[in-house]
């Protein structure tokens, strides 16, 4: 192990000092090779197969967007034509900063041991502050102050002093507990919500050349793939990802060149849209307007939080390459090339992805959109089994049965009773509302919260952890929180009584964690004299061996 004090201010020579441990413990440490988390990068094989797969697994809800976008930007048609350019510019450059800037190059890296989502981030947290709520660490983690030695500066003072806060302030650990609990709620809302509108929103499409199908049929069309969907759940990521990997691929493939036609065909000029002054042309021209269309903008990132919780099924280096490469392109193409029929056809606002169709190629998207609108569920309901393993290894959710899928990578997982409980949901949620409009704006509020927690509880990472500094941290935070407060209060605006929303999904949450938080600490075993040369003894009946806090959800390997 090396030891390294950085000295900023020093000469270079003096820049780094290695403190080299050789005993037995270290050597032995360094000869273990099993845990392989998705975290660690490996080797370019290995990060490129699992691009491949993360093609499959995290971008059918993004990728899918499409189908429902302009449509829910322009419920009352478009008025005037340019507005389209403005509408075009707020989707590329939402694309950019929120899934692009915020997702694949800043919040992917605040994973823990290669896990993300809302209750990996406060894991990371309460490894450098003792912020949980339950008795779970031991007497010797108390002596730790930090985790590596540094040369005393502006930063590290900020952060002991951040940490200190936050230990001392009882307020400060519930608050941080309950967004985590909240953001964990709004993931599972999500997969909830995400089957539901995506399987009915590709499904309606088959009316665009069969009208006599009624919408009753429809929905139960949409039951019977929701059905399919959340029975091979069971196979786990590796298997459904080989699976979905290429039927998303040549989604992507379809979605690109068809916006390429249309782009070509119709108006080369919505290629000016990349100025970012149409977007304020937009808003000075439309006013109250322009601001509640927002709320259906902002369905062209949905997914994007699954693309963080389903980290610890690949890991960093392969979402970029999948994001950057892959999802970012095939999509701006099609947006791009759907703005370019409007701009010809304005009045086909209502079903423009199927209108924009080529005559020949109908069918053959038709039925890759209804996979697509398939997998597109995947995304958030492997992030929602990644989310609830680490929330049931921190002892904040009853006991179930966690089955890891895979005998290769530990972070993928299937819990059944999570996804019995969110399949009977969802198809509940596509027989009572039928349409996706009377689902969409909460699913638009799930999102949006839960862009916002991640946002609050990335900037306790920077402050504690990275010790950025606080200019940096300042930008990140007043950035993302503006920009996804804007959009919020653009959904909420659209919000009517009577409307299906999230709420329920996370007050079920909520309630199950805070019914279950008390009973587990006063039946967790903690061993506070561990390392202290005496020992408690623990429950009769207690495995010998096993770990002083228990580990809740029975595991095995499938």
């Amino acid at each position: 192990m090396s030891l390294e004090v950085e000295n900023p201010g020093g000469d270079e020579s003096a820049n780094r000092l290695s403190l080299k441990r050789h005993d037995s413990l270290f050597g032995d440490a360094e000869k273990v090779s099993g845990g392989k988390y998705h975290g660690s990068e490996g080797s370019w094989a290995r990060t490129l197969h699992l691009a491949f797969q993360s093609v499959g697994i995290i971008y059918g809800d993004i990728g899918t967007s499409p189908l429902y976008v302009y449509s829910s930007t322009f419920p009352d048609g478009i008025k005037y034509n340019d507005d389209l350019l403005g509408v075009l510019s707020l989707i590329i450059y939402t694309l950019i900063i929120i899934p692009m800037l915020k997702y694949v190059f800043i919040v992917l890296y605040a994973n823990d041991n290669g896990d993300g989502g809302t209750f990996a981030l406060y894991s990371l947290i309460s490894r450098y502050a003792k912020i949980r709520m339950i008795p779970n660490q031991q007497a010797e983690d108390a002596m730790v102050s930090n985790y590596s030695i540094e040369v005393p500066n502006s930063q590290l003072r900020r952060a002991q002093w951040f940490k200190q806060k936050l230990e001392s302030s009882k307020v400060a650990k519930i608050v941080l507990f309950t967004l985590t609990i909240l953001g964990t709620s709004m993931v599972m809302g999500d997969g909830t919500l995400t089957p539901a509108i995506s399987v009915l929103s590709a499904v309606s499409g088959i009316r665009e050349k069969a009208p006599s199908l009624t919408q009753t049929e429809v929905v139960w069309i949409s039951v019977a793939i929701l059905f399919m969907l959340f029975s091979v759940q069971r196979f786990g990521t590796d298997k459904v990802g080989y699976t979905f990997a290429p039927v998303i691929s040549l989604w992507f493939l379809l979605i690109a060149g068809i916006g390429m036609y249309n782009l070509v065909v119709h108006d080369i000029g919505v290629l000016r849209a990349f100025n970012p002054w149409y977007i304020v042309q937009y808003f000075k021209r439309n006013g109250k307007d322009g601001w509640v269309s927002l709320g259906g903008i902002i369905l062209c990132v949905t997914g994007t939080e699954g693309m963080f919780a389903d980290l610890g099924h690949f890991n960093i280096r392969a979402v970029q390459i999948s994001f950057n490469g892959i999802l970012f392109p095939s999509v701006v193409l099609c947006y791009i090339g759907q703005a370019a029929y409007l701009r010809k056809f304005p009045e086909n606002v209502g079903d423009t992805f199927y209108r924009s169709i080529p005559g020949p190629l109908f069918w053959p998207t038709f039925v890759v959109a209804i996979l697509a609108a398939i997998i597109a569920s995947q995304a958030m309901l492997s992030g929602a089994f990644a989310i609830l393993s680490k929330a049931l290894s921190l002892g904040c959710l009853p006991r179930v049965q966690v089955i890891h899928t895979s005998k290769k990578y530990e972070g993928q997982v299937y819990i059944p009773e999570v996804n019995f409980m969110m399949g009977l949901a969802s198809i509940i949620v596509t027989i009572a509302f039928r349409t996706t409009t009377s689902i969409g704006n909460a699913y638009g509020i799930c999102v949006v919260t839960t862009f916002s927690i991640t946002t609050h509880l990335v900037t306790v990472v920077m402050l504690l952890i990275w010790k950025k500094h606080i200019i940096f941290v300042l930008l990140f935070y007043v950035v993302f929180c503006c920009i996804e407060l804007i959009y919020l209060s653009s959904i909420l605006s659209k919000a009517r009584p009577g409307h299906p929303t999230s709420v329920p999904s996370a007050d079920q949450e909520d309630t199950i964690s805070a019914l279950h938080l008390p009973v587990h600490v006063d039946q967790a075993p903690a061993n506070p004299t561990r390392g202290t040369g005496r020992e408690v003894p623990l429950p009769a009946g207690w495995p010998k061996g096993a770990p002083d806090v228990p580990v809740c959800g029975k595991v095995r390997i499938q």
